[in-house]
């Protein structure tokens, strides 16, 4: 079983790695500009799809069989996925790079063809299962948003290539990248925390009550705000969106301040630790839109706070949270892989000893500083400081995705 996960969570690292050293090549400045350009539509997807997703179907057939205690509904059927879905994202790479509609429209119809395919896998092992509670609930909403995301996505590379959706597709875009970020990766990364965060601290007993509230006003806050946009964002519409968004994190921050409270172990670990610190930094930006959209909602039309809203939710809370989890995460799935059959046979080295925690902990701190000096650059609209702040960014966490990597070998 851990062959299929780590089939996606290496496929996803490799992405990762093209991603950086493609932004090294424009020496970061792409970081600032509008993202609506075939250029920036194969960036964002290769680190959405190629990268993000696939970690997450990764850690979603590894952590799902954890919290249900049952196999997969099918293997071969995560395999057959596997290649569909990656085959469906490399042609619709080829034709952002090509700016050629029928790779477009041809690559969006079959990377969500592989998504259903997820969809279906992951559907029938929790209803075999009948295991509902916060973690596979949150599991299927997040699947759900997923399934949405890539039918609007389709839709738009359709429409590329045969319009007829008239003046929506700009609706449809905005639609399409709010359930996909704040609908797939943001149910996921907090569903999965309620299993994960308790497991990484030994915590036992903390409230059960939170994860349900949290549940709720997530989804609230994703079919809002897919509403707000489909509906050609209607007066006042963001300020409730913002506000029933930041109620979700604030309830999602006080549970790990109860998980932390109940814990039974000093850390857990450098990676976890950061992922914490990041919430934070989502609620602190989260609230000063909020004040923003109460005082200066016309700001919210310019295209710079845009940018730096996405790059600090894509990159500053989903991306530095997978990749704090994947600290732990692949040291897991490698030791279970290759020296569990040998526990209690022969000496074997502890998990603690396959990637250095100081390391993990200066990538993390290193990564947030660089963003944050890419955030400054937008900002201000100072070319050179974004530049310097994703290349630093870029070689930071080419450095840190080695050490990752290099678990691997050890």
């Amino acid at each position: 079983m851990f062959r299929l996960p780590l089939l996606f969570i290496a496929t996803g690292m490799i992405s990762f790695l093209g991603f950086h050293v493609l932004s090294l090549f424009s020496l970061g400045s792409w970081i600032g500009e509008p993202a609506r350009n075939p250029d920036g539509w194969f960036r964002i997807h290769l680190m959405v799809l190629d990268w993000g997703t696939m970690i997450a179907m990764g850690a979603v057939y590894q952590l799902l069989d954890v919290v249900l205690q049952r196999k997969l509904y099918s293997r071969k059927l995560g395999y057959v996925h596997y290649a569909c879905f990656l085959a469906g994202s490399c042609v619709l790479l080829t034709g952002f790079l090509r700016a050629e509609v029928g790779f477009i429209a041809a690559g969006a119809v079959l990377t969500w063809l592989g998504m259903c395919l997820f969809a279906w896998n992951i559907g029938q092992t929790m209803r075999l299962a009948a295991q509902w509670n916060a973690i596979t609930i949150s599991t299927a909403c997040a699947v759900g948003y997923l399934i949405l995301t890539g039918l609007l996505g389709m839709m738009m590379g359709i429409d590329f290539v045969h319009p007829i959706w008239g003046g929506i597709h700009d609706s449809l875009l905005a639609a399409h990248i709010w359930m996909g970020t704040v609908g797939w990766f943001g149910l996921l990364i907090t569903g999965f925390s309620y299993k994960m965060l308790p497991m990484f601290y030994l915590a036992h007993g903390e409230s059960p009550t939170r994860p349900k509230v949290i549940l709720i006003l997530w989804n609230a806050a994703v079919l809002l705000g897919a509403l707000y946009f489909l509906l050609g964002e209607p007066a006042h519409g963001s300020t409730l969106v913002i506000a029933v968004l930041l109620a979700a994190l604030l309830v999602y921050e006080a549970h790990t301040r109860d998980v932390r409270k109940h814990r039974h172990k000093g850390s857990p670990g450098s990676g976890i630790w950061w992922t914490v610190i990041c919430t934070r930094g989502l609620i602190g930006y989260a609230a000063l839109l909020l004040l923003i959209s109460l005082l200066k909602p016309a700001v919210f039309s310019e295209g710079k706070l845009l940018m730096a809203t996405g790059w600090m939710y894509l990159y500053g809370w989903v991306a530095l949270t997978i990749l704090g989890y994947l600290s732990k995460i692949v040291p897991f799935l490698w030791w279970t892989h290759k020296y569990g059959p040998l526990a209690g046979q022969a000496k074997v080295p502890v998990m603690n000893d396959l990637i250095p925690d100081k390391l993990v902990n200066r990538g993390m701190a290193g990564m947030c500083g660089s963003l944050l000096i890419v955030l400054a650059g937008i900002a201000t609209q100072a070319v050179p400081v974004v530049g310097l702040g994703g290349c630093l960014l870029s070689v930071i966490s080419l450095a840190y995705m080695g050490l990752i990597a290099r678990v691997f070998t050890r």
